[in-house]
């Protein structure tokens, strides 16, 4: 079992910046194959930064030169660091981390935008 618990999420202006972070326990071998995700309103959910493997990352188009995802491997949380945040990035992110055989998710936080 793997546990993944999101913070750092609320409301902020156009232009402005947040972290997120997400802490992960349980059988976490490493933090390889762990990124986030987000969900707006009436939209899918997307990905948005992952750690693919080793130290290789992968962003969304929209995101990139905005958005930097990090990791501490002593403290098993991986980050999101926001920058530039504009009102089309206001969604639920979650932190996801992919398993052999399946996938865990956490419980999501609110990044809203306002403009």
């Amino acid at each position: 079992q793997v546990q993944l618990v999101e913070s750092g999420g609320g409301l902020v202006q156009a232009g402005g910046s947040l972290r997120l972070s997400c802490a992960a326990s349980g059988n976490i071998f490493s933090l390889n194959a762990m990124g986030w995700y987000r969900q707006a309103p009436g939209k899918q959910r997307e990905l948005v930064a992952a750690f693919t493997s080793g130290a290789t990352t992968n962003y969304a188009d929209s995101v990139k030169g905005r958005f930097t995802i990090s990791r501490d491997n002593a403290k098993n949380t991986v980050y999101l660091q926001m920058n530039s945040l504009k009102p089309e990035d206001t969604a639920v992110y979650y932190c996801n981390k992919k398993v052999d055989g399946g996938e865990y998710w956490g419980q999501g936080t609110q990044v809203t935008v306002s403009s």
